[in-house]
């Protein structure tokens, strides 16, 4: 059976039986609270465990490193979308020890694209475009300053409310211990 077909026949099955019922809440965070954080398939269910987090409790964003890499991007608009229009008090950014995009190199993920038949011409239509693709595809060195990095690129927007605490934290995936970057209390 293919994935997806997987997928379609529990979901038929979850709906029937109206697993769903103990899922049930409002699209406002009860905990006022917006999370960015990493899309590591190891922080699925540990992070919100890790921080008494149920179903409701607070809006969660993910994507690769828990990095804020453009001012106006998706990112940062889902950031302000939860602070104006669904109620979060506070902001979360919590990457994790031994992420993927820690020490990523553009080179090597260009050349897995090459090897999976883009061309250069696609590639430099991005560049065409004012994308400076090594740029977009970088990770980071260091977690904790990459970490930093996102809070101070979230606290300084223009559009972020400065009553707003924005909060930096890293999570150990093996254990869900976390270690405080920034105290949003404190500045």
């Amino acid at each position: 059976m293919r994935l997806i077909d997987e997928i379609l026949t529990f979901n038929q099955q979850f709906v029937d039986e109206k697993q769903y019922e103990e899922f049930t809440t409002t699209k406002f965070p009860n905990k006022r609270m917006v999370l960015l954080t990493c899309m590591d398939t190891r922080l699925v269910e540990l992070l919100p465990r890790a921080l008494n987090l149920r179903n409701g409790d607070v809006k969660i964003v993910k994507n690769a490193g828990a990095l804020v890499t453009h001012p106006f991007g998706s990112i940062m608009r889902s950031l302000l979308v939860a602070v104006y229009e669904l109620q979060a008090e506070e902001v979360l950014i919590i990457g994790h020890h031994d992420c993927g995009m820690s020490g990523m190199k553009p080179d090597y993920i260009l050349e897995k694209m090459r090897k999976r038949g883009k061309s250069e011409q696609a590639l430099d239509t991005i560049s065409y475009a004012g994308v400076d693709v090594k740029e977009w595809l970088k990770g980071f060195d260091n977690v904790e300053e990459s970490v930093a990095h996102s809070v101070r690129m979230v606290k300084k927007h223009p559009l972020m409310p400065n009553d707003i605490p924005v909060h930096g934290l890293v999570i150990e995936p093996g254990t869900g211990k976390l270690e405080v970057v920034v105290n949003g209390y404190e500045g």
